[in-house]
């Protein structure tokens, strides 16, 4: 009884999304296979849920249902380990964050350092996209802007051209410090990622601004992209089709 009593009050004190495992309830080793059971029969009363094994949440509810976890809370673990960020999120979440696209699939991509194979946790797949620059709480925002520009293709429910829209309007909310390290990281971004922002910094500061990037790609190269020229007047100077 005093192990239920202990293992329901930690429960009832996190937050609805907050993903967890038995080793966030800090309780004595000896308990663990009691509280396990303990855990287990929670999920069977509708009290917590299992979003894979060994994971569990307390499920928030709404007009709409039981809502599940933010992908950030599901795949917490792969963005920072012992105090030190190890990932980023990126992909269809990030682009629903940044306002790119209404569409939430079940894929959570982080970006990150290190090759890794994809995941499966419950009804999600996380696949990894590999990150030549550090990975710093600073630089994501900038990376993230970069990833989104690398991957404009692929946002889904929108148009290139909109989504090109969307990017310099945040790309404009920068400061002059940050958009002087987003020049720089851009560099170890693949060649159709450096013209396109080279274009879009361009439209906001002018030549100058750009020089650094124009200087890192191929005079013979274009890239097909799609994008409206009425969006983006400086794509024909920066061979973008």
């Amino acid at each position: 009884m005093a192990i239920t009593r202990e293992v329901q009050k930690l429960v009832e004190n996190f937050q609805p999304d907050y993903v967890f495992t038995y080793q966030d309830l800090n309780l004595p080793t000896e308990w663990s296979e009691s509280v396990i059971k303990m855990l287990n029969r929670l999920v069977g009363e509708g009290v917590i849920a299992k979003i894979s094994k060994g994971r569990f949440y307390k499920p928030k509810k709404s007009i709409f249902g039981t809502l599940k976890p933010k992908p950030e809370e599901i795949v917490k673990d792969l963005l920072e380990k012992d105090g030190k960020v190890i990932g980023y999120m990126t992909g269809y979440s990030l682009f629903n964050r940044l306002g790119l696209t209404t569409q939430v699939p079940n894929v959570i991509q982080i970006g990150t350092n290190v090759r890794k194979n994809k995941k499966q946790r419950g009804l999600f797949t996380i696949s990894f996209v590999l990150q030549s620059n550090p990975i710093t709480k600073d630089n994501i925002p900038l990376l993230q802007i970069l990833d989104t520009i690398r991957f404009i293709k692929e946002i889904p429910d929108t148009t290139i051209s909109q989504s090109c829209k969307r990017i310099i309007a945040i790309i404009q909310e920068l400061d002059k410090k940050e958009t002087d390290k987003l020049l720089i990281l851009a560099e170890k971004y693949p060649p159709m990622v450096r013209a396109l922002l080279g274009a879009m910094i361009e439209n906001i500061y002018g030549t100058n601004k750009t020089l650094s990037l124009w200087n890192t790609l191929n005079p013979l190269t274009s890239y097909k992209v799609g994008i409206n020229e009425q969006v983006l007047p400086e794509i024909r100077k920066w061979r973008i089709e």
